[in-house]
């Protein structure tokens, strides 16, 4: 275990959950949500219960995160209060997509805000930037907090600044509606949708709970750094939601992936666009680099608990996983190369959904199965919980239904990774024989 002094406080803990949570989905997913919901209160709503979700998830985080002391998130969660099984599937799905998925997403989404103002293909751009992002975080913790802390301001105070202004300029052709259409649209299966693209753009929420070990006062700072970060970015998402839609007319915004881009083109003409999608494509890296740290810490933990993996859990003389974080790079890269924006999307934010939901399920468990006075407790427990698991079930449910090829895709990865589980059962099982 790592001293005091090479451990991190509350602030950059909760930098971490910012950077983690404004990413590609703010930028970008309101376009797809534009597609079928339209009114400016449905859209709002819609990003409400993101907040809701995301708050009442962190709360619930807080409280396993303070009992269950170790770096891996819902990994080390599931395996506790389930079975090693199911933390494994947990941890196989976060080794393969749930954090490269993430990071390959704002890659991509990167390339596309840049490559209109760069002579290279949107590809090259996004596999660029993660091999850059990746080689920074392979010395030492202490550069990564201060590279993290200094992105994360510059994001935060970037972003507050395009909203001042956006909600301040005078009207333009626009996509507000505040008509009585949102009554029905709140009904509709696509509104249901539309709560995964938003759900994932409020997902990094736990970014904290998944490096216990690299925080000081674990009781004291997790609680804190992750309910800070949430509400902050919560205020910021929904602010920005009103600031797109007010920049731009509906058909311009809808469908299209950098909805970011096209807004501040109309508010501040072509100079002012290139300038502001520059700056937004700096805050994706900020964004890619908390993903990169985070992602490799979960991969770690894996590499020291089964035979397989356990190259994974090599670290250097500064506790960097460094092949962790060249197995992450690998598999980002395969899937820039290989998918589509939406389809990642969509089947990464599935399967992640539901392991989530499992492990808020899993503070009923906790207070049964353990003694946890020492711990954060949840305030009006079991409100929050019940909260977060109505809205994850209505996701869950609707995108079997409107979805169900991204289901497949996740359940074929889901799979594979049970195969490995038992391979690395049958591994441990010779060991044990010899």
């Amino acid at each position: 275990m790592s001293s005091s002094l090479n451990k991190i406080g509350w602030l950059t803990a909760a930098s971490l959950v910012i950077a983690n949570m404004i990413g590609t989905g703010v930028f970008t997913s309101l376009g797809f949500q534009l597609v079928n919901t339209t009114n400016t209160y449905s859209i709002i709503l819609l990003w409400s219960l993101g907040a809701i979700m995301a708050l009442c998830g962190a709360l619930s985080y807080s409280e396993l995160g303070t009992l269950l002391k170790r770096s891996g998130g819902e990994y080390h969660f599931l395996s506790e209060l389930y079975h090693p099984f199911v933390g494994y599937l947990s941890g196989w799905v976060s080794l393969t997509v749930g954090f490269a998925a993430p990071i390959a997403l704002a890659a991509i989404a990167l390339g596309k805000y840049t490559s209109v103002y760069i002579p290279l293909s949107e590809s090259v751009i996004a596999v660029s930037v993660v091999i850059i992002v990746t080689i920074v975080h392979l010395f030492s913790i202490k550069q990564s907090s201060k590279f993290q802390d200094i992105a994360t301001f510059f994001k935060v105070a970037l972003i507050v600044g395009f909203i001042i202004i956006g909600l301040s300029i005078s009207e333009t052709p626009n996509a507000l509606d505040f008509s009585n259409s949102w009554t029905s649209e709140v009904q509709s299966t696509a509104f249901a949708v539309s709560l995964i693209y938003v759900s994932y753009s409020y997902s990094g929420w736990n970014a904290s709970a998944y490096i216990v070990d690299e925080i000081r006062n674990v009781r004291k700072n997790l609680p804190k750094a992750l309910l800070v970060g949430t509400l902050v970015v919560s205020v910021l998402y929904i602010l920005l939601q009103l600031v797109f839609l007010k920049s731009a007319p509906l058909q311009l915004l809808s469908g299209k992936v950098e909805v970011g881009q096209i807004a501040a083109k109309q508010l501040y003409g072509d100079l002012g666009g290139t300038l502001l999608s520059t700056f937004i494509a700096l805050m994706l890296i900020s964004s890619i680099s908390a993903m990169v740290w985070v992602g490799s810490r979960v991969s770690k933990t894996i590499g020291e608990d089964y035979k397989l993996w356990k190259f994974l859990g090599k670290t250097s003389k500064n506790r960097i996983p460094v092949n962790a974080l060249w197995v992450q790079l690998g598999v980002t890269i395969l899937l820039i190369l290989t998918g589509t924006f939406e389809i990642i999307l969509v089947y990464s934010g599935i399967l992640l959904q539901v392991f989530v939901t499992l492990s808020v399920v899993g503070v009923f468990i906790l207070r049964r199965k353990y003694d946890n006075q020492d711990a954060f407790k949840t305030p009006l427990y079991p409100i929050p919980q019940i909260i977060f698991l109505l809205i994850s079930a209505w996701i869950i449910i609707y995108l079997s239904i409107e979805q169900p090829m991204e289901y497949l895709i996740g359940a074929g990865i889901l799979s594979v990774g049970a195969i490995t589980y038992f391979i690395n059962k049958k591994m441990k099982n010779n060991e044990n024989t010899i």
